[in-house]
């Protein structure tokens, strides 16, 4: 680890990989020779273009998706996907139908409903949202426009480990914490998005991953910036786009592949997420885990401390420890542990290694 550095497991905005940092560093004054900063270039400019365009590429490439699949770069956050996707693609007739498996899947469902055109598909808000809905607890609306997911949840640690089979029906997830951290089937999606700031770029941006016939045609009745074809035909250029971020989604994409590509990561991940999980499992009962085992997150780390004062002590000690953002969130409590593709194998096992001597120290 560089000096000064401490290892952040904030969940966003997050930890970005330190040679995409480096690289942007060296960049930052003279990009490609042009005497100005990526900060300051026209996004009508060559040099520009070929950034936005070999994005797209690289994410398509890792992704394993031909070109039936165009990428999207749009502002608003993922937030502002809760609404364009149930106004692009359901109506009172034909009702988004949502799994709601947490904080973020819950808030989409609400926005379709809003709307006028949401329908409960499953949930597991019964038991605090400790597991991933099953595919026999989905029950699909006879009027289903398409079935959304949040793939990962970041509040309450869970993440899907099978691909909902939906038939005829799109299916949409929200992907944005878990996006590009292993290999997925990404053709069975009609539609990913993901917001970037939590595990391939700064916050500003959204990743939108579709297919080109979901993307061809909005209803007409919609604003111009509400459209998704708006983004399509103007290959994201319609207004100017927030091409700083795009930059360093390229060079997070490009360093993913320098990694290995989508296997050699997850390989990575499984090992993280196995350091941290195993001095939970093995704690007898000091650290409790909030996610069933067959849901755990290989992203997003959660679990309890035997008392909220020995949580406030955990999370000051740790920030001493050159452990950042292991604070859970407000909603839920608790400890948060972020460990995107970005943190290093040797932040886990210091983190690993703390909650060892914090337990032997406390109990």
């Amino acid at each position: 680890m560089e000096a000064n550095r401490i290892y952040n497991f904030n969940p966003g905005p997050s930890m970005l990989p330190l040679d995409v940092l480096k690289e942007a560093q060296e960049e930052f004054l003279n990009f490609q020779n042009t005497g100005m900063s990526i900060l300051e270039i026209s996004h009508r400019a060559k040099a520009y273009d070929d950034v936005h365009n070999q994005a797209k590429a690289d994410i398509l490439e890792l992704m394993q998706l031909g070109d039936d699949y165009e990428v999207l770069f749009i502002q608003g956050g993922a937030s502002l996907q809760f609404d364009m996707i149930p106004l692009n693609f359901a109506t009172p007739e034909k009702r988004g139908n949502y799994v709601l498996s947490g904080s973020f899947a819950s808030k989409a469902y609400k926005e379709a409903e809003i709307l006028g055109c949401g329908y409960a598909a499953a949930s597991s808000k019964d038991v605090d949202f400790k597991h991933i809905p099953t595919q026999g607890e989905i029950k699909l609306s006879d009027d289903a426009a398409y079935l959304h997911l949040c793939y990962n949840n970041t509040i309450y640690g869970t993440e899907y480990h099978y691909i909902p089979d939906t038939g005829n029906v799109p299916l949409i997830a929200d992907m944005s914490s878990d996006i590009l951290s292993r290999p997925l089937d990404f053709s069975k999606f009609s539609f990913i998005y993901a917001g970037v700031q939590k595990n391939l770029g700064p916050a500003g941006v959204v990743l939108v991953v579709a297919k080109k016939s979901m993307l061809e045609k909005s209803p007409e009745k919609l604003p111009t910036m509400l459209r998704y074809d708006t983004f399509f035909n103007k290959n994201s250029l319609y207004n100017t786009p927030p091409a700083f971020c795009i930059y360093m989604v390229g060079k997070t994409a490009k360093w993913i592949k320098a990694q290995g590509g989508l296997a050699a990561l997850e390989k990575v991940n499984r090992k993280k997420a196995a350091l941290v999980y195993g001095v939970i499992d093995e704690s007898n009962g000091f650290y409790r885990g909030h996610a069933d085992k067959d849901s755990r997150s290989l992203m997003n780390v959660t679990f309890r401390l035997p008392s909220e004062d020995l949580e406030k002590k955990f999370v000051a000690e740790a920030l001493e420890n050159g452990l950042s953002g292991v604070k859970g969130h407000r909603s839920v409590g608790g400890m948060r542990t972020s460990i995107y593709n970005a943190m290093p194998y040797e932040g886990c096992e210091k983190l690993a290694d703390f909650m060892t001597k914090f337990q032997k120290a406390n109990r």
